[in-house]
């Protein structure tokens, strides 16, 4: 991972963790992912009155990273308060996370520091990408074949 080990970019997503806006769940997740050059973006989940305006820390350091042109990533760290388990990205971040590949590190972790790690793939399986629609893109939608 370059110069960031496991460790770190689990401790930079606790970081984030603490700047988490949760005042409807309470529940504080924080993210650092590592793009392809080794920097790091964090971020943290932003909720909302309206829930499903909420954003989830994985989108959002993602967002910042691809705001600031960084579009290829090795790794993606996430922390919770979970203290009994590892904190595990929804599906939709699982899906915002394949956009950028299938074969990058997630490392889940607990509020201890431990993490377990997956690939995004392992996260994702079977699942749709970018790929998926340039294979159809010598095709029309109103074709119609006989």
């Amino acid at each position: 991972m370059s110069s960031w080990s496991p460790e770190a970019l689990v401790q930079k997503s606790q970081e984030a963790r603490e700047q988490a806006y949760c005042p409807y769940s309470k529940f504080r997740v924080g993210a650092a992912v590592l793009a392809s050059d080794g920097t790091v973006f964090t971020g943290c989940n932003v909720e909302n009155a309206c829930y499903t305006a909420g954003l989830c820390a994985e989108r959002t350091a993602i967002s910042k990273a691809v705001s600031e042109g960084h579009k290829s990533f090795k790794a993606i760290a996430i922390a919770s308060d979970l203290e009994d388990r590892f904190i595990s990205p929804c599906g939709a971040c699982r899906q915002f996370m394949r956009e950028f590949g299938s074969q990058w590190d997630v490392y889940m972790s607990k509020s201890d520091g431990s993490y377990k790690l997956m690939t995004v793939e392992e996260l994702l399986p079977c699942s749709f990408g970018p790929d998926d629609l340039r294979a159809n893109e010598n095709h029309s939608t109103f074709d119609i074949k006989p």
